[in-house]
């Protein structure tokens, strides 16, 4: 496991933006965790949370030349990223992010920062239905660019409408490379080592997860 992997998972549970229970997805499968990256809503999380994103794309290897974020989650998520990746590799990355409508007085368009050029890298923090990847890499090529890569904070590996998972069906449309923070196969991993706390948890959660893979995860 890597440090920022940890440090993610600390994180997520401080701020109970990872939780186990009973929980109705919008597909209507009963997971036995919930994760809202929306409760990353101050200061110190989204700074820390940058950091993570950062890291992970910069052990990546990946050649890029800027960042794209989707509105709207994927607003703040592009703007922490590009403050971490500046103060820890010292790279001033250009970044931008879309309207949801565009604008038509002031400046007007739908893009908002600096013009799409180059190999982009589009940050977010899941991929549900990939409706939002999808406009996005349209937005990408419209202007220009090459999106080559999906950034997000957790990869549930869970199979969608057939036997492969929304970040495998992005990544075969599209040609788009995805990296997480993390997988549900690290995230079982990580949990069956560490303690939530002072406390480690309970073992009915861990069977879940894992019950809860061999149920809907994707075939390697």
């Amino acid at each position: 496991m890597q440090p920022y992997q940890l440090r993610f998972i600390d994180l997520a549970l401080a701020r109970s933006a990872l939780r186990f229970g009973r929980f109705t997805l919008k597909s209507g499968r009963e997971s036995p965790y919930f994760f809202n990256a929306g409760l990353f809503n101050d200061g110190e999380s989204l700074s820390v949370l940058g950091q993570c994103y950062a890291e992970a794309l910069h052990a990546s290897g990946l050649p890029f030349d800027m960042l794209f974020g989707p509105a709207y989650k994927g607003i703040p998520l592009v703007s922490a990223t590009a403050i971490a990746y500046a103060e820890q590799h010292g790279r001033n990355l250009p970044w931008a992010f879309n309207r949801k409508e565009a604008k038509d007085h002031g400046e007007g368009g739908q893009m908002v920062g600096r013009a799409l050029t180059g190999k982009v890298v589009i940050v977010d923090d899941v991929i549900t239905a990939g409706t939002a990847i999808r406009e996005s890499v349209e937005l990408i090529r419209r202007a220009g660019a090459e999106p080559v890569a999906v950034l997000l904070a957790l990869d549930r590996q869970e199979r969608g409408q057939s036997e492969r998972s929304a970040v495998q069906e992005v990544e075969a449309e599209f040609g788009l490379r995805c990296i997480s923070l993390l997988t549900l196969t690290d995230l079982i991993d990580i949990l069956s080592r560490k303690t939530m706390g002072t406390e480690p948890l309970p073992e009915e959660h861990l069977q879940s997860l894992r019950n809860y893979r061999a149920q809907y995860g994707i075939q390697k």
